[in-house]
């Protein structure tokens, strides 16, 4: 595909059998433990201590045919041990960034993005199917919002029919990437964004991280990889989008309950242990009953060491398999070394790809982040106040994120967001 400025080297299609081969080990999950006000550049605490062994000056009444059999126990568990700990790094491919702040801030911005004053994104996923409006897979779980009545009305309580249940109803059966794109490219794109996760924590892609996604619920269709093929098919560049990192304490209130009624204090289905893999497991509680966002908190304080690495895996999936243009984070950069060993993977992948040069663009939407080099800074439906010294994106929509039909009339654009990147 050439690229927008005159010329781009082609995207290998056969990165699978490089990949472990160019993979290094940059962090450790385990140094993520602590809490992250107490966790920068600090040290494993877990120091071991030497006890006074109690077996000193005591026979132990070991022969060595014993010892022998002991030691043979032992040294499996030994090599076991050592695989873990490799395993337990974050695996990223090679190339001139390292996943620390340092290195990233000596990326720049690549000029076919800076020349490109137009995209459009497709926010679109099983929210969508019901066409009642953004945050419905939260919002149902809101005793008193319209999106609650409405759940209750039209599907029935949270507590017997929950999101889960209507995942498998979105079908996208009509879904024409390429009459969409064709169209896109018309209206004057440059770029195509494709949603990969929303905070529903349904995946939009074929990956073996999760249950919940397109290809195994609902559509049964690979849509990133069909986005994806259209746009290059049209020489768009190609870009997907994460919402997940939020998710832990999004979607904490399917853990809720009503507070009033017939049904108050009876527990909706998020609840269910058998579901964890969809609404989280048990740890997001404390946010149950936090219905305005800003109760819990939109940052990553809180959310466990588990869900991050969970959330490296997947990003890291999306980005290897589909490899993105662009990287766009609904939030800040999130999670210290895990978020800086996803951006320092987009970016060598994609130096892989173009002879050594980074083409790809992550973006985020926290100034401190951009402040220098990085990333490029995303502000959401708004503009910068000032002269800018490097590239810099807004997104927006013409009505709401997401349809949302009454009495058989759509009130808003069919689920796709617009995006303009914009340089001062």
């Amino acid at each position: 595909m050439k690229a927008l400025s005159g010329s781009r080297e082609k995207k290998s299609t056969a990165l699978s059998a490089e990949k472990d081969k160019r993979a290094t080990v940059v962090a450790n999950p385990a140094d993520s433990l602590k809490p992250v006000a107490t966790r920068q550049g600090a040290l494993d605490a877990t120091e071991s201590r030497k006890e006074p062994s109690r077996l000193q000056g005591r026979n132990t009444g070991m022969n060595r045919r014993t010892a022998m059999k002991v030691l043979a126990g032992v040294a499996p568990a030994l090599v076991l041990g050592r695989r873990l700990r490799a395993q337990g790094g974050l695996e990223i491919h090679k190339g001139p960034f390292q996943a620390t702040p340092e290195s990233l801030q000596q990326y720049q911005v690549p000029e076919w993005f800076r020349d490109a004053k137009f995209g459009i994104w497709a926010h679109w996923g099983p929210q969508s199917g019901v066409e009642q409006g953004d945050w419905y897979a939260r919002n149902m779980y809101i005793q008193g919002s319209r999106q609650y009545n409405y759940h209750v009305a039209h599907y029935g309580h949270p507590s017997k029919v929950g999101f889960k249940d209507l995942c498998p109803l979105w079908k996208a059966a009509d879904f024409d990437p390429d009459h969409l794109i064709r169209l896109y490219k018309q209206a004057g794109a440059k770029y195509f964004v494709s949603m990969g996760v929303h905070h529903d924590n349904f995946d939009l892609w074929n990956l073996k991280y999760t249950r919940w996604n397109a290809v195994k619920v609902g559509p049964h269709k690979d849509l990133v990889g069909l986005w994806r093929t259209a746009a290059l098919k049209h020489g768009l560049r190609f870009g997907v989008t994460e919402h997940l990192w939020i998710s832990y304490k999004w979607f904490a209130v399917s853990h809720g309950s009503d507070k009033t009624g017939p049904l108050a204090g009876v527990r909706y289905d998020g609840a269910d242990p058998a579901y964890a893999d969809l609404y989280h497991d048990a740890g997001c509680d404390k946010w149950a009953n936090d219905y305005d966002p800003d109760q819990f908190g939109w940052n990553d304080d809180g959310i466990p060491d588990s869900f991050k690495h969970q959330w490296f895996l997947r990003i890291q999936d999306l980005v290897n398999n589909y490899q993105a243009d662009l990287l766009y984070t609904d939030g800040p950069l999130p999670f210290e070394n895990y978020g800086y060993s996803a951006v320092a993977n987009l970016y060598n992948l994609s130096a892989k790809l173009h002879g050594g040069q980074t083409q790809a663009v992550y973006t985020s939407k926290r100034p401190e982040d951009c402040a220098v080099g990085t990333c490029v800074l995303d502000i959401e439906r708004g503009l910068a106040n000032q002269i800018r010294p490097t590239a810099w994106q807004t997104d927006t929509s013409v009505g709401t994120m997401i349809a949302t039909t009454t009495n058989n009339i759509v009130t808003s654009p069919p689920k796709r967001w617009w995006i303009c990147s914009w340089i001062s």
